[in-house]
C-alpha cells in the first residue's frame, strides 16, 4: 500500500504539488521516492535543502506507526490516486497531493458553493450569511467555508440547522481546531460533512497557512460568495483564487461607507455578480440537477441487482466484465444497473469500464436495505 508514503512525503517541508509530481515521475511511486538515496533525489531535481529535509525526516519517522496513528484517530486520507478525491479540486493545475479529513466527502458535494467573509461581521452580514447558508442547504447545495470566526462559522451553522451538508477547510491539521471556540461546531460538522485540510495531522494553526487553504475552499466550489470583507480580508484571496480557477464570484453589496462592504463592493465594480438572492446564483450557475439527483438518491428501490453488485464492489476498481462474471448476470442488466447506481452516488467509474463503490453511500444503502 502506497498511501502511508504519500503521508510521509506530505510531512516533508518544501514538497508541494509540483515537487510531489516530480518525485512520482522520477521514481514511479511515493514509496520509491521516500526510500530513494539522497543522490537520486538530487538528480530528480529536488533542491538540496529539501533533500536534507526528506533525509532527516526519514531517519526519525516510522512510516507504519505514523500511518496507524492516523487511522486509529479516525482521520481519512485521500491522494491523487484515490477515486474519492474531489473531482473539482483535482481539476486544478496544482491540486494538493494529499488531503486529510474527518467526516466524509459524498458525491452530492460536487454541488458546493463557498461562503466566506470577515471575522468582524456586522448585524447585516450575520443576517445575510445565515440566509445564504440556510437557503443553499435547502437547495441541496453543500456549503464550503473555513471555520473562521464571523461569516464562516455563521454559514456553517446555518447550513447544519437547515439540515444540509457543509465542509470546513482548515489552515491546520484536522486534529487542531481553530479557533478553539469552534470545537463544538467542528464536531457537529463531521457527521454532516467534513473537516478537510492538506496540512498533516499535528500541524498547528499558523497565519501563513490560511491564504493557501483559501485556494482549496475556492477549488471545491462551483462559486464563491463573499458576504462582508474589508479591503485586506482573506475572503478576497478566496475570491481571487475562484476567479483564477474559472469559477463564478458573487459579492453581497453593502453601504458605500461601511468598512466591511468595501471588499464586496469593489468585487462587484470589477465584475463579480451582485448577490441579491440564492435564485440569482442558481440562475447564473444553471443548477437544475441538484433536486433531481437528490430524488434519485431517495428513490432507491429494493433492487436485488443493485444489492448484489454492491456486495461485490469495494474500494478496488473492478472491470464491468469481471463484475458481470461474479454476479452471474447478463451484461446489459449489469450495465443498466451501474448507470442508475452511478446517478444515485452508490458507485463511481474510475477508468474505462472500471467501477468502485462509494463507501459512505453504499454503506447507507446497505443499512436501509437491512431495515426494510
Amino acid at each position: 500500500m502506497d498511501t502511508p508514503y504519500w503521508v510521509a512525503l506530505s510531512f516533508v517541508r518544501g514538497i508541494g504539488a509540483v515537487r510531489f509530481r516530480r518525485l512520482l515521475d522520477a521514481f514511479g511511486s511515493a514509496r520509491a521516492a521516500w526510500e530513494a538515496p539522497e543522490e537520486s533525489l538530487l538528480e530528480s531535481g529536488l533542491p538540496e535543502s529539501v533533500c536534507r529535509n526528506l533525509a532527516g525526516l526519514r531517519s526519525r519517522l516510522d512510516v507504519a506507526a505514523s500511518w496507524e496513528q492516523i487511522r486509529t484517530r479516525g482521520i481519512q486520507v485521500l491522494t491523487w490516486e484515490d477515486a474519492a478525491y474531489p473531482e473539482r479540486l483535482g481539476a486544478l493545475e496544482q491540486p494538493p497531493p494529499v488531503l486529510y479529513l474527518r467526516g466524509a466527502i459524498l458525491p452530492e458535494d460536487a454541488w458546493a458553493v463557498a461562503v466566506v467573509g470577515t471575522r468582524r461581521v456586522t448585524r447585516y452580514g450575520r443576517q445575510v450569511a445565515e440566509e445564504i447558508g440556510a437557503a443553499l442547504a435547502r437547495q441541496g447545495i453543500t456549503v464550503v467555508s473555513g471555520l473562521a470566526r464571523g461569516v464562516d462559522g455563521i454559514a456553517h451553522r446555518a447550513a447544519l440547522q437547515a439540515g444540509g451538508r457543509t465542509i470546513a477547510v482548515l489552515g491546520s491539521g484536522v486534529d487542531h481546531i481553530y479557533p478553539p471556540e469552534h470545537r463544538r461546531l467542528a464536531e457537529e460538522i463531521i457527521p454532516a460533512g467534513a473537516l478537510l485540510s492538506d496540512y498533516p495531522p499535528g500541524t498547528p494553526p499558523d497565519a501563513a497557512n490560511f491564504p493557501p487553504r483559501n485556494r482549496i475552499i475556492a477549488g471545491l466550489a462551483l462559486a464563491t460568495v463573499v458576504v462582508e470583507a474589508g479591503e485586506t480580508s482573506g475572503a478576497l484571496i478566496t475570491a481571487r483564487f475562484a476567479a483564477e480557477q474559472g469559477r463564478e464570484v458573487f459579492a453581497v453589496p453593502g453601504g458605500i461607507y461601511a468598512p466591511q462592504s468595501k471588499g464586496p463592493n469593489r468585487l462587484i465594480k470589477n465584475g463579480a455578480h451582485p448577490f441579491l438572492s440564492v435564485d440569482d446564483l442558481l440562475e447564473v450557475l444553471n443548477i437544475t440537477q441538484v433536486e433531481q439527483y437528490r430524488q434519485a438518491r431517495l428513490a432507491l428501490p429494493d433492487d436485488p441487482v443493485e444489492s448484489k453488485l454492491l456486495s461485490l464492489l469495494r474500494d478496488e476498481p473492478l472491470h464491468v466484465d469481471e463484475l458481470r462474471a461474479q454476479a452471474d448476470l447478463p451484461v446489459a442488466q449489469v450495465s443498466a444497473a451501474l448507470t442508475m447506481m452511478e446517478l444515485k452516488g452508490l458507485v463511481r467509474q474510475v477508468g474505462a469500464m472500471h467501477y468502485v463503490a462509494v463507501r459512505e453511500a453504499a454503506a447507507e444503502y446497505r443499512t436501509d436495505e437491512k431495515s426494510t
